[in-house]
């Protein structure tokens, strides 16, 4: 299910996205406010831009850190999830899920467009990510 966009200039980059990217994308823009609406501790998610990039974050502070989203520049048929590269989110999701996802360094998932998502894995890293800061504080 499509949830509206809130911020018009997250959904123009999403419109200018090339078609072979912009339905994943907005596939993985579902997963992470489906995924955030599921953790109470998580409470409302802001969609915003982060270097030109479509950016998830809790409004809460001290909840979760950033994800952001994007075609990979100069390949038309990948884009990619980032993390911030200073947390232990992709090492971790490395050690979770060594074969579900491509990784770049560690700073993010990347993905073909057309390939098949693993739904299950992705929602956990994502969960992880949203609660990065509060679970690293327990």
């Amino acid at each position: 299910m499509m949830v509206p966009f809130g911020d018009l200039q997250v959904e123009a980059i999403f419109k200018a996205y090339p078609p072979a990217v912009r339905q994943p994308l907005l596939q993985v823009r579902d997963l992470i406010l489906a995924t955030a609406s599921e953790i109470p501790s998580v409470g409302e998610v802001i969609e915003t831009l982060k270097w030109g990039q479509p950016a998830y974050l809790p409004s809460r502070s001290k909840i979760g850190t950033t994800i952001r989203i994007d075609a990979v520049k100069g390949e038309a048929a990948h884009y990619a999830v980032f993390f911030h590269c200073q947390t232990t989110l992709v090492s971790t999701f490395r050690e979770l899920y060594p074969t579900e996802f491509t990784f770049q360094g560690n700073r993010a998932l990347v993905f073909e467009a057309g390939s098949r998502l693993s739904v299950d894995p992705f929602k956990h890293c994502v969960a992880m990510a949203l609660t990065y800061h509060k679970d690293r504080a327990s």
